[in-house]
């Protein structure tokens, strides 16, 4: 389950606050049960507010072009796509590159 975002966060709280101040001052009630059924009410009307509101979209990272990339450190192994396979894996590094990155842990 995606977590909430920030506005689901706040227009759900929003939604919930306003709501159950709304639902007791309308109502005049005093007793327990009718402040219990006005917070569950406004409980169930913020979750609802929450959940509908449209999700972002998310988006597949740009790939942007690396100065130090070659056609033989971008190529990718196809031999499962016959077989239905959904993951590429990349290629392995060569030697190049795998020395420029433990370079950069020094």
């Amino acid at each position: 389950m995606p977590r909430p975002t920030a506005a689901q966060l706040v227009y759900g709280s929003a939604t919930v606050i306003c709501t159950t101040l709304a639902l007791l001052l309308l109502s005049g009630t005093e007793s327990g049960i009718g402040v219990g059924i006005a917070a569950v009410s406004a409980l169930a009307l913020g979750l609802l507010v929450a959940v509908r509101l449209p999700q972002p979209r998310q988006t597949a990272p740009a790939r942007t072009a690396h100065p130090h990339h070659t056609a033989h450190a971008s190529r990718t192994h196809h031999s499962l796509d016959g077989l239905g396979a959904r993951e590429r894996v990349p290629a392995a590094r060569s030697s190049q590159q795998a020395n420029r990155q433990h370079s950069l842990r020094r």
